[in-house]
């Protein structure tokens, strides 16, 4: 019975699978797939992507990613000083690993950086920190404060803003 039962479901589900129109890149020249702009053909990922091809301006521009690129650069910068176990430019994730400051060996502190923007915005930007001290041999979470967390916003906000003028003042 259970066999027939997931035989059925099984062929239900390969029947609405069916009427699924796929609309494979379109070959547009050497090196070039998909539609949209010149710029946007020549990316694996789209508009926002790894550019693949060989011409001038194209090579110029070796690569993008899917979030502000001040804030990313600016977060990176912040947290420097903190072991980053993952950093996703292009869903704009940075994780750190636990890091316990020399001055204060029993207290340790973990951060999650998240862009949320693509503009440089002071809501572009969310950290989660997360905090634990080391009691009777062994470590125990504890909150962290609010402050704490508006403060590392704002230094990585300030970054960016320092960034972007730095910018802006080549030009």
């Amino acid at each position: 019975m259970k066999k027939y039962i997931l035989l059925v479901i099984l062929s239900l589900f390969a029947v609405s699978c069916a009427d699924v129109e796929y609309d494979y890149p379109e070959k547009t020249g050497r090196n070039t797939y998909g539609r949209g702009s010149d710029k946007e053909k020549k990316k694996l990922f789209g508009s926002k992507g790894i550019t693949i091809g060989d011409d001038d301006d194209v090579a110029k521009e070796v690569s993008s990613i899917g979030v502000n690129s001040f804030l990313w650069r600016a977060t990176l910068d912040t947290i420097s000083f903190m072991p980053i176990t993952s950093a996703d430019p292009f869903g704009g994730v940075v994780i750190t690993d636990w890091y316990a400051m020399p001055e204060t060996p029993d207290v340790m502190f973990k951060i999650n950086v998240f862009i949320l923007s693509g503009a440089l915005r002071s809501d572009g930007v969310k950290v989660a920190a997360f905090k634990k001290e080391k009691k009777d041999g062994e470590w125990t979470d504890v909150n962290v404060d609010k402050s704490t967390v508006v403060k590392i916003e704002d230094a990585i906000l300030t970054r960016a803003r320092e960034l972007k003028y730095a910018t802006v003042k080549k030009r």
